[in-house]
């Protein structure tokens, strides 16, 4: 028996990764990677990055109320006193934190497709919580921060 469509990992992180490609990258610019690696992330053309986005999947919880955790990995290099990082975790916490209406951040949960079929909205993933780190330097000077988010969404288990 499949799985309904608001129980899919895929249509989740399919999901996700539209939000932020339509907002960091299309929107604001900023290079977004789902690649692990920081030192030499995956971003198209390999030009020389100075400013971008890692985007990790964590842990997933399916129940009747799911639990998902992503990490944000805001990174910059040449940013000697941390100026370009703070504007980058600004922007990426702005598309994470600001709300409408009754305060609470959704972003739309699709039933993905393969093209050319349209993607359908099966529903809203809620942001729970949004927790930011300190500053880290990596070992090839890249400056990064880490913003973990807790997100929830109904499923048909």
């Amino acid at each position: 028996m499949a799985l309904d469509a608001t129980a899919r990992e895929t249509n989740f992180k399919d999901s996700i990764k539209k939000y932020i490609v339509d907002n960091m990258w299309t929107i604001e610019k900023v290079p977004v990677s789902f690649d692990p690696a920081l030192a030499n992330p995956k971003i198209p053309n390999n030009y020389q990055l100075t400013t971008w986005i890692n985007v990790r999947f964590g842990d997933l919880y399916r129940d009747d109320l799911s639990r998902a955790n992503i990490e944000i990995r805001c990174c910059t290099r040449q940013d000697n006193e941390g100026y370009k990082l703070a504007q980058l975790t600004d922007k990426v916490l702005g598309y994470f934190t600001t709300t409408s209406g009754d305060g609470i951040k959704r972003i739309t949960f699709y039933r993905s497709y393969p093209s050319p079929t349209p993607w359908q909205v099966i529903g809203g993933i809620v942001v729970q919580d949004v927790i930011e780190s300190g500053v880290y330097k990596a070992e090839d000077e890249t400056n990064y921060k880490v913003i973990n988010i807790v997100l929830r969404f109904a499923s048909k288990i």
